[in-house]
Parts: structure tokens; C-alpha cells; sequence
């Protein structure tokens, strides 16, 4: 429902970088990490099914902002350039009366300091375009709006959301849209470590590995402390920015989001730590809150990362551009009967070339062999790759694909995909299937792919 220029609400967006569903509480982690996030999912709307729609920072952040998968507005990869004529959540908030601000974090350019031009309707700007390369945990170096650099004191994680708190104190007439973009938890480059505050990495080293870790180890047991120390960090300061809308009277109209562009595997499916179908790093975690999801409980149904957009939209009471190729959530939070979609399409680069769905039950990927992942968008052919039973194997250790007894399941998920391709992409795709095996066999080249997977 449209709503008047006086009553539309604020809208926040709190974005972590790399950050895996199982960080939080309300997702069984047990350290004790996200109390504030998941005092937010209790009592707003909690996404307890949402998934990225691309596996790498340039990609996902593309689709977040412009609702469209990275493929169709050219960012497929890391290293490309969001166009400047391509409409984005800045521009659409900015015609629509809004005062519009983006800290933190870009990775939407190919040059540092972002250009005015490709700041895509982001009036206030504190931001660089790739923030591991231009700060550390305790040097926080963004670009003010004339290009010039800012070092802002504190850790990191504190040093934007005290920027965005000073915006939010300056800017309390409303209505504003807000983007405060974090590097954590992500690892910090140069340094192959995810650097929490001081103390933080010693307070969870060795405290607790999610089962897909534990099994297939990676990095972790070396990461984990650090990777942790940034959650918790970032849920403080998460906590620290409710409580600035609180004290300023802007609560009750403020629309919050907090998700993240995609998880972390640990060196466990890859040679790193994402661009994979795997839920360590294709899974979210999302909540939201404000004006009409206050309330809105915890939604079971699959919903992307591309889908945000359109919900932020939306929830604001803006009209939706038929642009968009995701789909607004608004009606799942009223209960309003609608035709959901029934999975969630991931996209895969850099890595490879690579499709995947999750249904409620499985999860399928496809990948072709003679694309390279770093140059090609597309693919006219693709093989089978992955096929997991998320049901009897949440943790994904069983690689079914090729099963002699699967034969309607892979049928029915070859064509699911193919029509997703064909609906998010505007081609047609074949899909080879998997040489057959029987149980208790191996096929070697997914094998190699999965070294601990079994049938």
C-alpha cells in the first residue's frame, strides 16, 4: 500500500560481509554471539530460509542493489564495474524523497575512490570500494564524497556504525535510507586472518565448529576464534545502532534489515572460502523489523537475497519496478495468499562456471567444465555436479548425484533449473546428466570435487 511522502519510513540497512547463517543463535550457534539479532528475528520477521543469489562479494552486492541477478546487469565477477546508468535501491529511494547515504564497504567499481558517477544515487558518501585493501581492524580509511580520505578512529566495526549513528542524529527528520556496509566478518587480506577486536579471537578460539567443519575441516580449527570475535563485535554494534533509533525517536519508523552477500566454507569445498552451492557460504542469515514486520515471525519459505530489494520497496510503500527479477516478501509477512516460489537460484563465477537450486528438500548443481569462471558469464551446456539430500544430510557430506534409484529427482531438478536459467537469463541451457552409479559407488570426478563426500 502506497503511503503519503510525510508517513514514509526510514529504512536501515546493516550489511556484514561474509558472515554464515550458523553465527547465530536462533540457527543453533551456541556461543552466545548475535542476542541482539536474534532479539530482532524473535520479534520482527526472521528469513530462516534465505540464501545469496551469487557466492562472492561484487556479484551478491549487484543483485542487493539492484534486485536483478549479476549476470543480467554485467557483474558476474569481482573486478567488474556496476554501470552508472544501471537504477540501483539508491536511486529509486532518492526520487522518491528519500535523503540517501551508503558507508562502509562498495565493491560495485573498479577504481578507488568511487567516482561521483558510479556512487548510484548514494548522496552522502563514506565509503571505499574494496575496504580490506584500504584499511585494517584498527585503521578504518573510507573516501568522503569529494574523494579525499577519512580515517575514522576505533575498530572498524565500531568506526562505520558510529558514522552512521552521527548520520542518523543529523538526519532524524526523515525520511533517509541508510546503507552502513561492513568488511567483517570477512578475513583481512593481506593477512589470511579474520581480525576481531582485541581479546575476541582468545575469548572463542576452539569453543565450537558447525558439523560441516568439524567433518570436513579446512581452516577453521586456525580461523574460527577470529571469525567469531567478528560476530560478536558486529551484533554490539548492531545493538548500538537500535539503540541510536531508539533514543532519537526513530524506532517505531524505521525499517531494519540485517543479512549479509554470502557465508564462508573454510577452505573446505574450494581452495577458499566461497564460490560454491555449499549452505556454508550460499546460506544467510536475515531478519528484519520496522513498520509491518514487527511481529512478522519466522517465514520458513526460501527467499534470495535478489528479493530484498522489491521487500525494501515495498514495505517502504513504493511501487516495485518491473525491472526487478526479485520478489517482494511483503505478502508472506501479511499472511496474504500468494504464489511463492517453491526455490532459490544461485548463480556460481570465479570458481567456475555454476547453476545450482535449493528446493525444500534438495539441493542440486550443475557446472560447465569448458567455461572459465573468471571470464565467462554463461553457458550454453552444463553437467551435473552436486545433488544433496538436505533432509537426511543437512550438512551436505553425501554427494547423490548420478544415483541410480534418483532417477524422477534428477529429472524433476534438471528441469526446475533449466527453466530457472531460462527465466533469470533469457537463454536455454541443456543439462548432461551424470554418468549413473549404484550405492555404495563413487563417481571420481565429483569425488575429487568432494573428497569426503559418500553415497
Amino acid at each position: 500500500m502506497a503511503r503519503s511522502p510525510g508517513d514514509r519510513p526510514n529504512v536501515v540497512v546493516f550489511f556484514t560481509d561474509q558472515q554464515r547463517w550458523d553465527s547465530t543463535g536462533v540457527h543453533g550457534n551456541p556461543l552466545g554471539l548475535t542476542p541482539v539479532f536474534d532479539r530482532m528475528a524473535a520479534q520482527g520477521t526472521h528469513v530462516a530460509n534465505a540464501y545469496t543469489c551469487q557466492p562472492v562479494c561484487m556479484p551478491a552486492r549487484a543483485s542487493l542493489q539492484t534486485g536483478r541477478y549479476a549476470t543480467e546487469v554485467g557483474c558476474h565477477t569481482n573486478g567488474c564495474c556496476l554501470r552508472a546508468d544501471e537504477p540501483t535501491l539508491g536511486h529509486w529511494f532518492r526520487a522518491a524523497g528519500y535523503r540517501t547515504a551508503y558507508m562502509g564497504k562498495w565493491h560495485l567499481c573498479d577504481r578507488e575512490p568511487v567516482p561521483p558517477e558510479f556512487r548510484q544515487g548514494y548522496e552522502t558518501w563514506l565509503a571505499a570500494n574494496v575496504l580490506e585493501f584500504t584499511s585494517d581492524a584498527y585503521d578504518t580509511v573510507l573516501f568522503d564524497g569529494a574523494g579525499s580520505p577519512v580515517k575514522l578512529p576505533g575498530y572498524r566495526v565500531d568506526a562505520i556504525t558510529d558514522a552512521g549513528i552521527r548520520y542518523l542524529h543529523a538526519h532524524a527528520e526523515g525520511p533517509f535510507f541508510l546503507m552502513l556496509s561492513f568488511l567483517e566478518p570477512h578475513h583481512q587480506n593481506h593477512r589470511d586472518e579474520y581480525a576481531a577486536p582485541e581479546g575476541y579471537r582468545e575469548r572463542y578460539q576452539g569453543r565450537w565448529t558447525p558439523p560441516d567443519l568439524e567433518a570436513l575441516g579446512g581452516s577453521s580449527a586456525h580461523h574460527l576464534g577470529g571469525y567469531w570475535g567478528c560476530v560478536r563485535r558486529l551484533d554490539e554494534a548492531f545493538g548500538r545502532l537500535l539503540d541510536a533509533l531508539r533514543s532519537l525517536g526513530l524506532g517505531e519508523n524505521t525499517i531494519v534489515l540485517y543479512t549479509t552477500d554470502h557465508g564462508s566454507h573454510f577452505k573446505t569445498r574450494n581452495a577458499e572460502y566461497k564460490r560454491s552451492c555449499h549452505d556454508g557460504c550460499s546460506r544467510l542469515p536475515m531478519a528484519l523489523t520496522g513498520p509491518g514486520l514487527r511481529g512478522g515471525g519466522q517465514l520458513r519459505e526460501l527467499v534470495s537475497l535478489v528479493d530484498m530489494p522489491p521487500t525494501l520497496l515495498d514495505a517502504a510503500g513504493l511501487p516495485v519496478p518491473a525491472s526487478m527479477q526479485g520478489h517482494s516478501i511483503m505478502p508472506l509477512v501479511r499472511r496474504q495468499p500468494c504464489a511463492w516460489q517453491d526455490d532459490v537460484f544461485i548463480q556460481i563465477s570465479e570458481s567456475q562456471v555454476g547453476r545450482a537450486i535449493r528446493t525444500a528438500r534438495w539441493k542440486y548443481a550443475v557446472h560447465a567444465p569448458d567455461r572459465k569462471g573468471w571470464q565467462d558469464a554463461y553457458a550454453e551446456r552444463y553437467t551435473e555436479q552436486f545433488l544433496y539430500d538436505m533432509e537426511a544430510d543437512p550438512y551436505e557430506q553425501r554427494n547423490l548425484i548420478g544415483l541410480d534409484s534418483l532417477p524422477t529427482v534428477h529429472a524433476d531438478l534438471r528441469a526446475r533449473l533449466s527453466r530457472r536459467i531460462r527465466a533469470a537469463e533469457g537463454r536455454d541451457a541443456i543439462i548432461e546428466p551424470a554418468p549413473l552409479v549404484k550405492a555404495g559407488q563413487m563417481y571420481a570426478p565429483y569425488a575429487a570435487r568432494d573428497p569426503l563426500a559418500r553415497r
